[in-house]
């Protein structure tokens, strides 16, 4: 007989090899080399940290959707910083960025990812970031906690698991789709206080409306009200205040009713 146990081992707590991986999309490499010896000049270095690019200079190997999911999947940093290409770090650094994480643990410790600039519902936009020529700007009690990121900045607690949906691509609207699979996992997301120099404010072209549209679609699909039918119960689901009137047993027995139709016609 074979000792089964000998084929198995028991799992561990995960361990990291870096403490960030720092990733980017990379269109121009000279301006990803200026940033990253921004990042070398701040601290972040080989001794402490990773740093993995998606290749775009040539053609578009990936969109920012694949090449996020591949991120994620291959960092071996604690913390894996998503950021563009045009971004510099100006002023704040590795210390000021770790202080801030050490905030967030102790304020929220099922924070899962956090950036620069977000916003927490319609006109309340928080920021703390500098455009050109050396613009500093900045909005909200920081840390807070937000339902949407904006890109150009995020880092993600490598042990939260996170990725982006697998039915979305293109270039915009990730760092939502971060903020809602986090939500939706149990985590939190939160804009901190942490500056850097962001040479550019974005681009909504066509392909911008595209994706917030294809987003919206899918949400709302996600989070439409439904029964829930398990092998052993069944159970409503729906953010409307008026749950409790459609999900008592009368309307479940009209529900069973007409699915039962539905099998019957089909």
């Amino acid at each position: 007989m074979i000792d089964a146990l000998k084929l198995s081992r028991p799992i561990q707590n995960e361990a990291y090899l870096f403490d960030f991986s720092i990733c980017t999309l990379v269109t121009r490499k000279e301006e990803y080399n200026e940033m990253l010896n921004s990042f070398i000049e701040k601290g972040f270095n080989s001794a402490n940290c990773e740093f993995l690019y998606a290749d775009n200079a040539d053609q578009n190997n990936f969109d920012a959707f694949t090449a996020i999911n591949l991120f994620l999947r291959k960092a071996q940093g604690k913390y894996i910083i998503i950021c563009h290409q045009d971004i510099i770090l100006h002023q704040d650094g590795i210390n000021e960025l770790n202080a801030c994480l050490k905030t967030l643990d102790q304020t929220d410790p099922k924070w899962a990812i956090c950036g620069n600039a977000g916003a927490v519902g319609p006109n309340y936009i928080v920021f703390h970031i500098t455009y050109p020529p050396n613009t500093f700007s900045k909005k909200g009690q920081l840390p807070l906690k937000v339902n949407s990121l904006d890109e150009n900045f995020l880092v993600i607690k490598n042990s939260a698991l996170l990725k982006v949906s697998n039915d979305l691509s293109g270039f915009h609207f990730y760092g939502t789709d971060l903020t809602l699979q986090a939500q939706l996992n149990g985590f939190s997301a939160y804009v901190i206080p942490f500056n850097l120099m962001h040479k550019s404010k974005g681009n909504k072209n066509e392909e911008y409306y595209i994706i917030k549209k294809r987003l919206i679609k899918k949400y709302n699909q996600f989070f439409r009200a439904r029964w829930i039918q398990t092998n052993t119960t069944e159970f409503y689901l729906s953010g409307s205040p008026f749950n409790w009137l459609v999900s008592n047993k009368f309307f479940l027995f009209f529900s069973k009713m007409a699915n039962g139709l539905k099998k019957r016609l089909k």
